[in-house]
């Protein structure tokens, strides 16, 4: 075994970056009706076998042989309940201390298995239940540790799909947050097979109380994370070694109209994708990445078992949304996870400040420009002079430390990379395509540093898969296009998934008999082989000339827009054109009614941005400027909106028209705004 695990995947880039050649055919694969396979052109095609993290253990093992003591998973810790209050400072707990906890934990969950508290299904299945918190990584090594699956439950998933995974996965044992536990045993007629709730946090003895009463009542047993350590400790085994071909978690994904879909993933699935993120990844010994991405996504444990296997620290946010500046400025991380929704707040902000008149104003767009211009022609995100006197403030928003941002989870504006780029004048890296972040264990594809003409694309493919392109034919797209081949993503490769849980119909409408999974992306390889998302198979209508529309793409577009909060475009298609409602967020909506009368509006004066809503000068301004992002992202005028409705009747998980995820459910969301959006087409096509 090798003294540093992770030492064989952490490959520097060369000092000759292949940049004409980012993606290559692998010859032969060409067959009609599809582009012939991609590799990677830096780094091949990976072979799992060939290092020596071959499972999720290993990880661990990795960030723990490069020191016992070395600080590992962080919080701040709360001086004061009332009013709540939390210390200016990250507390740690090192590596050696997580070894011993996750010990505990695991030996405990593996005797309460072998004594049969709990069991008795076709797997050892766990539920984990929490935000992001130490105790969430500490469980999951743990189980990891220990051959366990874990099954996370998102922390905002409805009653309904929580029933559904407890009773789908056969959970007969759950770790949840103390707010969880009422709504566990709430559930407790629906779920018989459950019998033991860990509460993560500590609990007085008087809560301690009602809760193993409740539970009593229901065949339920209640401890807290201190007896299970107890109980470890008193029966300490050594961790049990999974083999790669074991399952290690089942992740659900939150479907936008039916149930969620449980994805398998084994472990050399999971650390096949963590291997290859590894591959150039460049930060110092101590970076921490900052965790407050959900965890029972893919892409979070991705990112933080990326920085575990280097050794690295994971800081968590303290829970609450509005504190994530406050929690970043006191981490200082290196390693800043984001997603479209987070990163275009952070571009909108930022660039509203700087929109101001006078020598402010000119000296942040002269700024501005000519960083971008450098950029564009070298690749070199950082400027001397500007980045001290201009950008030093703006990295400051997210501690001052960070070199590495990346987003995923879905289709980013390239304003939005450019800015980032320019801004922080660090490693910006978009990639991973939507579809494949759980079933492809979070990789796809992923941007090469220093690229200056990657914007806009999701880079090359990742060396844990290959990726073809499949032709689209009801929409025009082919591997014949020119300039560039043009076709259906499909991927595949040891960090891919084979199915999902109890599910033959799903898994077989979503991975074929070659084992290529089916994404549901319209995407184009340039020339120098990165791809790029320029359509959706799925959520595909037609419209009443018979042009076919994919309306995810067009809300992808409109919502780079600084004004829109929230967008659900809708499409009928005895209609030859889309009409779309918008959710305007406050900051800009206030200044465009401020504009507009002249007077100030606050953004927290909801009852004149409710009544601004209704205003035909504020709609049009808000469709105007949904139409210039619409001709700058080269809508088609079939694609553009030709009607909308404001509101700030927001779309939420609570009344069901979106999933946990952040994604519209198109029915929901329609029946929530039909009379509007009906009323909308009886006007007529005419623009605002």
């Amino acid at each position: 075994m090798a003294t540093f695990l992770a030492e064989d995947a952490l490959r520097p880039y060369p000092a000759h970056i292949p940049y004409d050649k980012q993606s290559v055919p692998v010859p032969g694969t060409k067959r009609p009706g599809q582009t012939a396979h991609y590799i990677n052109g830096m780094w091949g095609y990976l072979d799992p076998t060939k290092f020596s993290i071959q499972t999720l253990p290993d990880i661990f093992t990795s960030g723990l042989s490069k020191g016992k003591d070395s600080p590992f998973l962080g919080h701040r810790p709360i001086v004061s309940k009332q009013p709540l209050k939390f210390a200016n400072y990250y507390e740690w707990q090192t590596y050696g201390e997580v070894d011993i906890r996750r010990r505990n934990i695991g030996s405990a969950v593996d005797h309460l298995f072998k004594t049969g508290v709990i069991g008795g299904g076709e797997l050892e299945t766990v539920g984990l239940w929490s935000i992001n918190r130490p105790e969430w990584q500490i469980i999951d090594i743990a189980l990891l540790s220990h051959k366990k699956i874990g099954v996370s439950l998102y922390d905002t998933l409805g009653k309904d799909s929580v029933e559904y995974i407890i009773n789908h996965a056969n959970l007969t044992i759950i770790f949840a947050t103390v707010e969880h536990i009422p709504s566990l045993l709430k559930l407790a007629p629906q779920t018989p097979n459950l019998k033991l709730i860990v509460s993560i946090d500590v609990l007085s003895p008087e809560l301690s109380k009602v809760f193993t009463e409740w539970g009593q009542t229901q065949n339920i047993l209640v401890k807290d994370f201190n007896e299970m350590e107890a109980l470890g400790r008193a029966n300490l085994i050594e961790p049990i070694r999974p083999s790669p071909s074991d399952i290690a978690s089942i992740c659900y994904t939150s479907g936008t109209t039916n149930m969620p879909k449980g994805v398998v993933l084994t472990h050399r699935m999971f650390s096949s994708a963590v291997v290859t993120n590894l591959l150039g990844l460049e930060l110092p010994d101590d970076a921490a990445v900052f965790s407050y991405l959900p965890l029972a996504h893919i892409y979070e444990r991705s990112n933080e078992m990326c920085t575990m296997a280097t050794g690295g620290k994971i800081g968590f946010f303290t829970g609450d949304p509005l504190r994530l500046i406050e929690d970043c400025q006191i981490l200082k991380p290196a390693f800043f996870p984001g997603v479209p929704r987070v990163l275009n707040r952070i571009y909108q902000a930022a660039m509203a400040a700087a929109d101001v008149p006078g020598a402010k104003g000119n000296l942040f767009r002269k700024a501005y420009s000519t960083k971008l211009e450098k950029f564009r022609a070298t690749g070199d995100n950082t400027h001397f002079f500007w980045d001290k006197l201009v950008f030093r403030k703006l990295r400051a928003v997210l501690g001052g430390n960070v070199q590495l941002i990346s987003s995923g989870s879905a289709p980013i504006s390239p304003d939005v990379i450019d800015f980032l780029n320019v801004a922080f004048s660090c490693y910006v890296t978009e990639g991973r395509f939507r579809y494949g972040m759980t079933e492809g264990s979070a990789v796809a594809a992923k941007a090469w540093k220093g690229d200056p003409t990657a914007c806009g694309t999701c880079g090359p493919v990742q060396s844990a898969c290959e990726i073809k392109l499949l032709d689209v034919p009801a929409m025009g797209y082919t591997s014949e296009d020119l300039p560039n081949p043009r076709g259906e993503i499909c991927i595949r490769g040891p960090c891919c998934f084979n199915g999902y849980y109890k599910d033959e119909k799903n898994t077989k409408e979503t991975i074929d008999e070659e084992g290529w999974i089916h994404t549901g992306d319209v995407g184009e390889i340039d020339s120098v082989g990165r791809f790029k998302i320029v359509d959706r198979v799925k959520n595909i209508m037609k419209l009443a000339q018979g042009e076919y529309v994919a309306l995810e793409k067009v809300e992808n577009t409109y919502s780079t827009c600084p004004v829109v909060g929230q967008i659900y475009v809708h499409g009928d298609s005895l209609q030859s054109y889309l009409v779309g409602v918008i959710i305007p967020d406050p900051v800009q909506l206030a200044n465009i009614v401020s504009t507009l009368d002249g007077k100030k509006v606050a953004p927290e004066d909801t009852a004149a941005l409710t009544a601004a809503c209704r205003d035909p000068r504020v709609v049009k301004v808000i469709f105007d400027q949904l139409m210039q992002e619409g001709r700058k992202n080269n809508l088609k005028g079939f694609e553009s909106l030709r009607r909308i409705h404001v509101s700030l009747n927001m779309f939420s998980v609570d009344d069901n028209t979106m999933t946990p995820t952040m994604k519209v459910r198109r029915k929901d969301a329609y029946n929530k705004f039909k009379s509007e959006l009906d009323a909308l087409y009886a006007l007529g096509e005419s623009k605002l």
